[in-house]
């Protein structure tokens, strides 16, 4: 049996395509950019991986080269967790259809999208039309491979371009799925946790969660989770972290229902949630809120859409999507929202061949960064104050709050700031309920809070879960 962190000792790099072997390198040291994020994916894209297997395993050993402190996980086929039970692990080395000739017609080696996810192993000769029950194709977009997949419910089959599905035309045809499905394997998962910089009793942490189950699909999910490495790059060096900042990578569903039934305790230390994905191809950026609705991640999400990226749109919850829904479930409500950019199912690409490097751009990772850096910032700042001096409205005068902070050039709003502060600082209220009402920039407030906080007529409330 595997132990519950792993070094990967075990690791067989020859259990994927040799095609990553070819794949661009990237310094574990940069990783500050677009460009190289997108570099990190191109080297990520190639490598099958699943729900288990080794191409899990890889994957999240590279990304172990730019987050040294990150944690992997091995979780035993059969264990039980929550209603379900971890599944056999699956790992393919070949798989291909040969015509009559001994022409290779569909090759796992040219692209794994080929082969239906978890197929279970065969050997033989089929007819044409035996062959035909086992294949999947899009007649809609017949140059483009889909991606699909059978984790729970044995299965075999090959996905192709259905201009070349309608090229089918020998009587019978040699099959080769070489995988294998070990009930004595495991389900791998990963995780981070950056403790908080300036801790707080009680202050609890953020959860950030994004999967790591697709192969050679470049928006859904790789930009989710190099988005995700960055970000917990650029937060690792911020000063003051409230929060503490918990980090999962794991396979959709299956991964966050083991990672949530494995770790109550920490489970219990969340305050904030979101998970990541879709986050590399173009369109407006889609918040989907968390099934509470009002919880702080929501407020912050709308917030800072609204005043960054304008043409932004907020959903309601909805219990179907990505690990939002193990998250969000009656037995645990935590309040974790979704964040993406054209949402699943709503692009052509979608689950298709076409979701490749070139639908992914730097510059939409870059955008993509920065506004969740931002969205952490903000819930990072998001706290109650008390008013010191609450009978009358205080001189500010004297105090020089009527002044400009670090060289600013407010005037009326930073004025408005420092009142809207004052007046709503009751312990109770925190500073994104003072934003909604006062239609100011958060940002603003919060430095008028500091400003404040600094006198005598503002004070940190306790920490609250808002």
């Amino acid at each position: 049996m595997r132990d519950s962190v792993t070094d990967l000792s075990f690791f067989n790099p020859m259990t994927v395509p040799a095609l990553a072997a070819l794949a661009s390198r990237v310094s574990p040291a940069a990783l500050a950019s677009g460009e190289d994020m997108h570099a990190l994916l191109r080297r990520l894209f190639p490598i099958c991986r699943s729900i288990t297997g080794d191409g899990v395993r890889e994957t999240l050993a590279i990304v172990r080269e730019y987050l040294p402190a990150l944690q992997m996980h091995e979780v035993p086929s059969g264990t039980p967790v929550l209603d379900w039970t971890v599944p056999a692990e699956w790992n393919i080395r070949d798989a291909w259809v040969k015509n009559a000739a001994g022409e290779r017609v569909i090759d796992f080696a040219q692209h794994n999208l080929h082969v239906l996810g978890y197929s279970t192993p065969v050997q033989g000769w089929f007819s044409r039309q035996e062959l035909e029950e086992h294949l999947y194709s899009l007649p809609g977009q017949p140059d483009l491979i889909p991606y699909r997949t059978s984790y729970y419910q044995p299965a075999w089959g090959f996905c192709l371009r259905h201009h070349d599905r309608l090229q089918l035309q020998d009587e019978y045809y040699e099959v080769c799925i070489d995988s294998t499905l070990d009930a004595a394997g495991s389900l791998t998962y990963a995780e981070l946790l950056l403790p908080a910089t300036a801790p707080e009793p009680d202050a609890g942490e953020v959860l950030l969660s994004c999967h790591c189950c697709h192969p050679s699909l470049a928006n859904d999910n790789l930009s989710g989770l190099v988005v995700a490495v960055a970000l917990a790059r650029q937060l690792a060096a911020l000063p003051d972290r409230r929060y503490a900042y918990r980090f999962v990578f794991g396979p959709g569903t299956i991964g966050s229902i083991t990672w949530l039934a494995r770790n109550p305790e920490a489970v219990a230390r969340i305050r904030h949630g979101l998970v990541l994905t879709l986050l590399g191809g173009p369109g407006h950026f889609t918040y989907k809120q968390s099934r509470q609705g009002a919880a702080a991640v929501d407020a912050a999400a709308a917030l800072v859409l609204a005043r960054h990226t304008p043409a932004s749109e907020i959903r309601p919850w909805l219990p179907y999507g990505y690990d939002e829904r193990q998250y969000c479930s009656p037995g645990f409500n935590l309040p974790v929202g979704c964040l993406s950019r054209t949402p699943f199912g709503e692009f052509a690409e979608y689950h298709t061949s076409a979701d490749n490097l070139d639908f992914v751009q730097p510059a939409q990772l870059q955008e993509s960064l920065e506004l969740i850096l931002r969205l952490c910032q903000t819930l990072d700042q998001n706290r109650c104050y008390r008013n010191l001096l609450p009978y009358g409205e205080p001189q500010l005068g004297r105090r020089g709050l009527y002044k400009g902070v670090g060289g600013g050039t407010e005037g009326h709003d930073w004025q408005m700031a420092l009142l809207w502060v004052l007046s709503l600082s009751d312990g109770h209220t925190p500073l994104l309920d003072v934003a909604a009402k006062a239609g100011l920039p958060f940002e603003l407030l919060h430095r008028a809070a500091q400003a404040l906080a600094a006198t005598d007529l503002l004070a940190a409330a306790s920490v609250t879960d808002a």
